[in-house]
């Protein structure tokens, strides 16, 4: 069996996060779980119905096993972000579609000549207090030109800045993580978060990328307080509540929300950390919010819009100026011909 072909396989059920026995199990033991196993090793060569099977069952399309691979991607320095543990599986099967998407972006890349490097706008400093954060979310706010108002898309930020960000369908377990990917700087986000958590992420990402941390500082905590920072800006913060406040409205929280794009946890903690109100305060609306239920599903709407775009209008470029030609182009979306004709064409999401 060619060994491409069967390290893709193997590749492809990491992604879907199933175990040999997993995978036969949802093809309904059509194929045995030491069949699989056979195919993985390059022992045995699947029948193309099989293959066909396999396929369907880890949900990637067929030429997807026999997709050139210009360059293997390795993930290194990886840093999380997490609500709460991934299990190994699910830890793997991110670091696959990752690198699943970075292949096609890196060949996309070269293809159009359309590499980006991203230049760190800090010298090497070291983080060693929260006062620190501030300083250093102030400067890049400095440093990038954003001036004090909100970010419309902290994605087109980080991408035109020469960072890939990738969303990728995981569980709610994760939320992000950021990673060297040869010689490139990545960051993985969550594409079934909302757009304010999706905003967090990718600056909590970023905080990694760009910060150095003394030891034993609280890093999560530091790169909250740096996506905070950066999202609603210390002198922003002070002109819409003030120095110091007894209470908090609900009201303020919402227009916080939809223009800054930060969620009422995050801006309330906000609040607390630069001491506009006190722990007690925040305690209190917090204890609130978890009675009516708003810890969990938070209300308010952000009508900005956080996507990374930055392959898709590579891929649309190079294939209307026939760099590559559209089955080429398919391939490299991840796409059948037919589908991405009419992605171009953008009749997919027009009814009849």
């Amino acid at each position: 069996m060619n060994s491409e072909l069967s390290e893709r396989l193997a590749a492809a059920r990491r992604m879907s996060g199933l175990s040999l026995q997993e995978l036969s199990d949802r093809m309904g033991n059509a194929v045995s779980r030491q069949a699989i196993h056979q195919f993985e090793q390059g022992k045995a060569k699947p029948e193309s119905d099989t293959l066909l099977l396999l396929a369907k069952a880890l949900g990637v399309r067929l030429d997807y096993f026999y997709r050139d691979i210009a360059a293997t991607v390795t993930l290194e320095k990886i840093e999380y972000r997490k609500k709460q543990k991934l299990t190994k599986a699910e830890e793997t099967a991110i670091h696959e579609k990752a690198k699943d998407v970075l292949e096609r972006y890196f060949e996309l890349e070269n293809l159009v000549d359309a590499q980006l490097i991203f230049e760190s706008p800090l010298e090497n400093v070291i983080i060693h207090t929260q006062n620190d954060i501030e300083d250093m979310a102030e400067l890049i706010r400095q440093k990038w030109q954003l001036g004090m108002k909100p970010i419309p898309s902290v994605i087109e930020m980080l991408e035109e800045k020469g960072i890939k960000v990738l969303e990728i369908d995981a569980s709610e377990s994760f939320q992000g993580l950021c990673a060297n990917a040869n010689g490139s700087l990545v960051v993985v986000i969550n594409q079934n978060d909302d757009d304010v958590r999706k905003r967090f992420t990718a600056i909590h990402e970023l905080a990694h990328i760009l910060l150095t941390f003394a030891e034993n500082v609280d890093t999560e905590r530091f790169c909250h307080r740096f996506a905070a920072a950066l999202l609603f800006p210390r002198q922003s913060v002070i002109e819409v509540f003030s120095n110091k406040r007894k209470k908090i409205a609900l009201a303020e929280l919402l227009q916080v929300k939809a223009y800054y794009g930060i969620s009422i946890q995050a801006t309330l903690i906000r609040l607390r950390d630069l001491d506009i109100i006190t722990d007690a305060t925040y305690k209190g609306f917090m204890i609130w919010m978890t009675k009516v239920g708003y810890r969990k599903k938070e209300p308010g709407i952000y009508k900005g819009v956080e996507k990374a775009m930055r392959f898709s209008q590579l891929l649309y470029r190079a294939a209307i100026e026939e760099v590559i030609s559209l089955s080429k182009a398919a391939s490299l979306g991840n796409q059948t011909l037919t589908e991405f004709r009419r992605t171009l064409a953008g009749t997919n999401n027009i009814k009849a």
